[in-house]
């Protein structure tokens, strides 16, 4: 399969956005690992905003970003959502009301707990009635992601927009689930020829072979995140040089990404 980058977003610690992303990962300046800023999500009704969770304003945020970077209009694209963890701290916040007293478990955090929420409010800002799916993978979800939406790229002949995140855990849970940093990341992946297109990749999956590392320009804190299984491709489109990127896919098959400029 082949797809176009047509736009991309990041958000997480010390990575505010992609321009920002995009000076560390060529060098120009170095990663300092800040808290990630939490975004105001402009385009939800002041209802959902209120309700809105962590990962719906960050995947807003970066949606956003690579949609007006590609100058698709918001309502006419495609989603694929795709998380290994969800929202860690609403999980926990249930999993504590669940062990403790009875008196249930806050109607809001059930609503915002349910897995496709992000995608829903996304559906809700922007009034798109397009098709969206949201999947999981564990430590494979970003891979799983992107094979998704070039197969539906390339089988309706339409853009995608392609958002991953995950949300770190408090403790306890962060004991058996080290992931200290929020980072989500958005791609718009369309067919070749459909518009300004930053890169061309060109997607197989193949039998095992060892995964290309984080670029060392990001901060380790940030390497537990799954997520950060997108910097490699992140770091080919930030210097514009063709590239094979390898993800694991499973344990028994490698997603290959030849990227041309």
């Amino acid at each position: 399969m082949n797809v176009d980058v047509l736009g991309i977003g990041i958000l997480g610690p010390g990575l505010e956005d992609w321009p920002a992303a995009r000076s560390i990962l060529t060098g120009l300046m170095p990663h300092t690992v800040r808290p990630t800023v939490k975004p105001i999500p402009h385009i939800l009704p002041n209802v959902e905003r209120r309700r809105s969770s962590e990962a719906a304003r960050l995947t807003i945020k970066v949606a956003d970003d690579a949609l007006t970077m590609s100058d698709l209009p918001r309502d006419e694209v495609a989603t694929v959502f795709t998380s290994s963890d969800g929202d860690g701290d609403i999980t926990d916040k249930i999993c504590e009301s669940m062990a403790g007293s009875p008196g249930g478990v806050s109607p809001t955090l059930f609503h915002n707990s349910v897995y496709n929420a992000p995608a829903g409010y996304w559906s809700i800002g922007t009034g798109s009635r397009r098709s969206s799916t949201s999947l999981c993978a564990f430590d494979y979800s970003f891979a799983a992601g992107l094979l998704e939406a070039a197969a539906h790229t390339t089988i309706e002949q339409e853009a995608v927009l392609l958002v991953g995140y995950d949300l770190p855990f408090p403790e306890p849970l962060r004991a058996v689930r080290n992931v200290a940093h929020s980072l989500a990341v958005a791609f718009v992946l369309a067919p070749p020829r459909y518009g300004a297109s930053l890169m061309r990749w060109w997607i197989e999956l193949e039998s095992p072979r060892p995964q290309t590392g984080i670029p060392d320009a990001i901060d380790r804190a940030v390497h537990a995140n799954p997520m950060a299984r997108s910097f490699p491709l992140l770091s080919v489109l930030a210097s514009g040089q063709p590239q094979s990127i390898v993800l694991d896919y499973s344990n028994e098959q490698s997603l290959v990404v030849a990227c041309e400029a």
